[in-house]
């Protein structure tokens, strides 16, 4: 091969880098920080199923999770890949700190002022004398 084939073959090599840089790299990193996630689920975490079913885990095998689901804490197994996400719930109201309940009451007043500063709406009077 002489020079200007090597000249005509960079601009191809220049895009396959790009490629993997822009679309390749990041995804292999994001499947295995999802790997990572699932494989470090416990017993007590509460998760999300790829098909939206919240649930606490009561046991983990290798490859599947028996999960708790709904008020009678019905118990099924799923496999580990169904996972979606781990759930981050809300803090319950009872452990909040003063500051943060501060925080709260002047969102909720400052969502009411707004509120109430709506124009009302214009009705026309319709029994207007003709």
């Amino acid at each position: 091969m002489n020079g200007s084939q090597l000249v005509s073959l960079l601009p191809i090599v220049a895009i396959f880098v790009v490629f993997y840089f822009i679309f390749i790299r990041p995804q292999k990193k994001k499947e295995n920080d999802i790997t990572k996630m699932r494989n470090a689920i416990k017993a007590g975490d509460k998760i999300i199923t790829i098909g939206g079913i919240k649930a606490t885990v009561v046991k983990t095998n290798e490859d599947s999770l028996t999960i708790s689901v709904g008020a009678d804490k019905t118990k099924f197994e799923v496999m580990r890949w169904s996972v979606s996400r781990l759930d981050e719930e809300k803090k319950d109201p009872k452990t909040t700190t003063k500051s943060e309940t501060k925080k709260d009451d002047k969102n909720e007043s400052t969502s009411e002022e707004t509120t109430s500063k709506r124009p009302k709406k214009l009705v026309k009077d319709t029994t207007e004398a003709k």
